[in-house]
């Protein structure tokens, strides 16, 4: 067995040193596709979701045709070659199905659009900006800048909530204050907060309801509106704000 591969290697030595040159100068050929192609897509305007994809997939496409060319050269028998990578197919394609299905589904999420490179979600118990959509899964950056991957079997076959979606996004604060303060004391003081900042909508306006009743006091809930690109830098201020705006208002909150 080990003579016939000493023969083999002595017979076909100056191929497999073309073959390997060939190897190496197709893996930067296909780089240089890859990275030409993307520049493209990128003055054809296409969308930053897709451009990941397809390169992928093309630079994937191109790694197949190399080992061929190289297997032909090689003068090994294709018949051959394709039993064997058929049986292995057969075995991969039992290991490998979450894999397929994550292809799968990244292909439906393309087509659908559910989400968009951008675009903010709430999945799998994460919450980020989509950065981008790739062959297998998608990534998404926290806002505590964490790079989180998710598969993209997960996302097609579960809630996904797109927060980017709708223009305006509706802030919910709730407040609990004691029975000692009249609703009538406490809704002006966080109305005109409401009111004073400009990130907020006039249409629809800010509300104060009471969300609730406990032993010990009232449940208060805000509702405001904001554009839904400034919904967490908004929702941050308006609360400090209005605690801030009851403490003036000599309005102790429980625990302060």
């Amino acid at each position: 067995m080990l003579q016939n591969a000493y023969n083999w290697i002595e017979l076909n030595g100056l191929r497999i040193i073309i073959a390997m040159v060939i190897l190496i100068g197709g893996q930067w050929l296909i780089l240089f596709i890859k990275r030409w192609f993307l520049k493209k897509l990128h003055k054809r305007g296409t969308d930053n979701t897709l451009r990941p994809f397809f390169t992928g997939l093309i630079a994937a496409v191109l790694q197949v045709g190399l080992v061929l060319v190289v297997i032909q050269l090689l003068n090994i028998q294709l018949t051959i070659f394709a039993a064997l990578i058929g049986a292995i197919g057969v075995a991969a394609g039992l290991a490998l199905s979450g894999t397929l299905q994550n292809f799968t589904s990244g292909v439906l999420i393309l087509m659908l659009k559910p989400y968009e490179a951008g675009d903010i979600i709430v999945a799998q118990g994460q919450t980020g900006e989509v950065s981008s959509i790739q062959l297998f899964n998608t990534i998404i950056i926290t806002a505590d800048n964490k790079y989180v991957i998710i598969p993209n079997s997960k996302l097609s076959n579960e809630v996904i909530i797109n927060n980017s979606r709708s223009s305006n996004r509706r802030i919910d604060i709730e407040l609990k204050l004691s029975y000692a303060y009249s609703l009538e004391q406490v809704k002006p003081l966080i109305l005109k907060e409401a009111v004073d900042m400009q990130n907020l909508t006039r249409e629809p306006p800010a509300i104060v309801s009471v969300s609730g009743l406990e032993p010990d006091g009232w449940k208060l809930v805000v509702y405001a509106w904001v554009d839904s690109d400034l919904y967490d830098e908004t929702r941050f201020e308006l609360h400090e704000r209005m605690i801030v705006a009851l403490k003036r208002g000599g309005i102790k909150l429980p625990g302060m």
